[in-house]
């Protein structure tokens, strides 16, 4: 007997035909044994409807109340799993984040977990019953909802297998595994067996959507094995081999590829603040306000003019953008700066893979890559397995098929 965390995603939950699906898919895991817990997201469309209404009414909107409206998605998905499971025989209750309880921070709209409470579950499960818990949501000091951020319902699937001790957490959604780049963009996509959870890391920060960056830095952490499989492919796990992409130790993988695969993002913004006094702590007036403002930064660029002044350039997600401007303007006088220049029409693009530890080459032939293709570079930022580049956003498409034949990942 195992216990397994499966979580479904919202193509996965889309309606109800596909509920009594996940229902019997969960079904066969009870039947086989296992207690099961189970994290759902919101049905395919309810969050951008209910993201959408928030920013309608406000493009400023007040991030407590956006968190009260847009958690109502996973709230309606776990009750209809509940009844769904009941339906099939099912001992099931749904459970919301503050519940169960799963606390966070009061960094609304994007929370982070601080703890789980896990003894009320545990108790359920080892009475039989499965827990079906809303993901996305936990509640904050404040006592007020909060939510964990697009994608924040595999953070809260990761995090209660954690809790729980969970030999496996299984995420189900609308694709089979972790592949070398998007399927829809490159036919010729391979899907992978295993990839390691620092290549995972890599690829969900850079836009791959299979997993969401936070997810993977909790399995990570908590060494959670996490299995990427489709909610639409009637295999089973049980009793065989496992069928989709398992995120593991490095040292499980016994042939590294140089280069695992190609992400990229359309979700981003660039933003250059334009004559900036070159003094020391000016960096730190910038980005400390958006620090705290809870707006990440992603790439940075610095250029230094002759007349003492500075442009700095750097990326964020594209949602954050107006509450950037808000907030770099709120601090122009202690700044200093001429003019803030945004641009809306860019995308981000990656190479990602271990083997570049001990291989060299992989940069150049990136930008070997992009030239030969007519495709200018804007920004560039690196890490030990990553390169990433920023290009115009028309240009993303022939650039990730470039880069995947340049790189052997051609199947």
């Amino acid at each position: 007997m195992a216990r397994i965390v499966m979580k479904f995603g919202g193509t996965s939950v889309a309606d109800l035909d596909r509920i009594r699906h996940v229902a019997a898919r969960v079904k066969r895991e009870v039947d086989a044994g296992n207690e099961v817990a189970v994290v759902v997201s919101a049905m395919a469309g309810t969050t951008n409807r209910l993201v959408a209404w928030c920013t309608q009414l406000s493009a400023l909107y007040d991030a407590r109340e956006y968190d009260a409206v847009v958690a109502t998605g996973e709230q309606v998905t776990a009750g209809l799993m509940a009844i769904a499971l009941q339906t099939l025989g099912v001992n099931a209750r749904s459970w919301q984040g503050w519940q169960v309880p799963l606390a966070t921070d009061d960094a609304h709209g994007r929370a982070r977990i601080e703890a789980i409470d896990g003894a009320e579950l545990m108790r359920r499960l080892q009475s039989g019953q499965v827990p079906v818990v809303a993901g996305f949501q936990g509640i904050g000091p404040d006592r007020r909802v909060t939510t964990l951020g697009r994608g924040g319902s595999d953070t809260s699937a990761v995090a209660l297998a954690a809790a729980l001790g969970a030999e496996r957490c299984d995420i189900y959604t609308d694709v089979d595994g972790v592949y070398t780049t998007d399927p829809r963009i490159v036919a010729r996509a391979r899907k992978l067996a295993k990839i390691a959870y620092e290549e995972m890391l890599e690829l969900a920060s850079v836009g791959a959507k299979v997993l969401q960056t936070r997810s993977v830095e909790l399995a990570m952490k908590e060494r959670v094995r996490v299995q990427v499989l489709s909610s639409f492919d009637d295999g089973t796990s049980l009793g065989g081999d496992l069928p989709g992409t398992l995120v593991v130790d490095e040292d499980e993988i016994v042939e590294k590829e140089i280069v695992s695969g190609i992400a990229y993002s359309r979700d981003e913004a660039k933003v250059t603040v334009r004559g900036v006094p070159d003094r020391p702590g000016v960096a730190a007036a910038i980005f400390g306000p958006l620090s705290a403002a809870a707006i990440n930064v992603d790439m940075i660029v610095q250029n230094v003019s002759a007349d003492g002044t500075t442009d700095l350039t750097f990326t964020l997600g594209r949602a954050d953008l107006p509450r950037a401007e808000k907030t770099l303007g709120e601090h122009r006088a202690e700044i200093g700066f001429l003019s803030l220049l945004t641009d809306r029409e860019v995308a981000k693009i990656s190479v990602v893979g271990v083997g570049m530890r001990s291989h060299s080459g992989v940069a150049s032939t990136m930008f070997r890559t992009l030239a030969t293709k007519g495709i200018n570079i804007q920004v560039i930022s690196t890490s030990e397995i990553k390169v990433s580049v920023l290009i115009d956003a028309e240009y993303t498409e022939l650039a990730v098929r470039a880069l995947h034949t340049a790189y052997g990942l051609d199947a």
